[in-house]
């Protein structure tokens, strides 16, 4: 379900005709002062939780590894390695929820022509090691070096690395591919995968944050289901669109359609 916003009492008694699509921005109308409260708020929250986190995962990683000296047990490595992975968790889904936030709120994200192809080529090399951990590998097919489009790189790097993931933990032939292409005045950067996929009519649903697949395939994929709402939010932001083509037992296309530069 979509968070819950905070209202103005002009728009509280509002509510989405049937089949409406929820609200994904703030009120336009809210005060520069509201505004400036908000993004101070989120910074404050931001530190106060990630400085603790990252120390809990630091710390834990020095135990994990025995730096300074064997800890006595094997356990205790066992038990180093839990708080570690348990922190990074915690750490990653504060981070989505925070990307959430600031997407909603209009983000900050601007649109400028830059080239596909070394975009492409980044993502797939950060998630190089974590592909080959799962016996993956990332297939790029785009060669066009000139093929340019309108986008944020910040905002177009959270969009690749979230398919990315999400297309690694699902794939079932051991190959991700990554394409662009020319559409009139757009541009569609894909991600593909072979697998077992959502039915098409649950998409729009797994687009909204805090949703996930019923399938026994999606039950046992960690996450909070943050992955396909931030995507889709960093592509209204960027002026673009986020499409999902999805074939149950077959595979799954994700979209990030641009503005051609």
């Amino acid at each position: 379900m979509p968070l819950p916003m905070p209202q103005s009492p002009e728009t509280e008694s509002r509510t989405n005709a049937p089949g409406e699509a929820p609200a994904w921005n703030l009120d336009p109308r809210r005060s520069p002062d509201k505004d400036v409260a908000r993004k101070s708020f989120l910074r404050m929250v931001s530190h106060e939780l990630r400085t603790p986190l990252n120390s809990i995962i630091g710390f834990s990683e020095i135990l994990r590894q025995e730096l300074y000296g064997p800890l006595g047990s094997p356990q205790y490595v066992e038990y180093a390695n839990i708080i570690r992975d348990s922190g990074t968790k915690l750490l990653n889904l504060f981070n989505g929820f925070i990307e959430i936030v600031r997407l909603e709120s209009g983000g900050d994200l601007k649109a400028v022509p830059e080239p596909v192809l070394p975009y492409l080529e980044e993502a797939a090399g950060k998630l190089k090691a974590i592909a080959q951990d799962r016996g993956v590998r990332l297939d790029i097919k785009l060669r066009d070096e000139d093929l340019c489009a309108m986008f944020d790189p910040r905002g177009l790097a959270s969009c690749l690395d979230q398919l990315l993931h999400n297309a690694i933990d699902f794939t079932a032939d051991g190959v991700v591919e990554l394409d662009a292409r020319r559409n009139g005045d757009l541009v569609d950067i894909s991600v593909f995968n072979r697998g077992d996929a959502p039915e098409q009519g649950d998409i729009e649903r797994l687009t909204l944050p805090f949703e996930q697949g019923d399938t026994g395939v999606s039950r046992t994929r960690e996450g909070a289901g943050l992955g396909w709402a931030i995507v889709k939010l960093n592509c209204q932001v960027m002026g673009g669109q986020f499409r999902v083509i999805s074939r149950p037992g077959e595979g799954l296309k994700a979209v990030v359609r641009l503005k051609a530069a």
